[in-house]
């Protein structure tokens, strides 16, 4: 069971790289603006296992950023909700007066969705049990 925190640029990187690939459901988006929460729930590959010819899983994974301020999207198919999506990045750009700034996860397909914060506090963790799947994510046949 995989469990990161980041609460810097260098600790996002590694979260980023173990959240890249991961599949996303419109539907499981949310932000909880009073707790100033913004969720995601993935299926995440995990990279941390995966050799050059398999077997390949992935698993249930929450990805959350806490003291969100608000969430703008791009090309996200809201009026969708079950259109899937892989998290291509997630990025992190300080404000000019830190701790906040913003993060920016771009998916797929063009779209991204960017979450103003006060500070960066993120954290990705396994939600379940792994399960098999046939493919590697394929960046250069992309």
């Amino acid at each position: 069971m995989l469990k990161l925190l980041a609460e810097d640029a260098a600790d996002l990187e590694i979260l980023a790289a173990a959240a890249q690939d991961g599949l996303v459901r419109v539907s499981d988006i949310s932000f909880d603006a009073r707790a100033r929460r913004f969720t995601a729930l993935i299926n995440r590959f995990r990279w941390e296992t995966a050799s050059d010819k398999g077997p390949f899983e992935r698993v249930r994974a929450a990805l959350s950023f806490e003291g969100a301020l608000s969430v703008r999207s791009r090309r996200v198919r809201q009026e969708a909700p079950d259109a899937l999506a892989a998290i291509l990045s997630v990025t992190f750009t300080p404000a000019a007066e830190p701790p906040g700034g913003e993060v920016r996860l771009v998916l797929a397909g063009g779209g991204e969705i960017a979450i103003e914060v006060e500070c960066l506090d993120a954290l990705l963790v396994d939600v379940g049990p792994s399960w098999r799947t046939p493919r590697r994510p394929d960046h250069e046949g992309a």
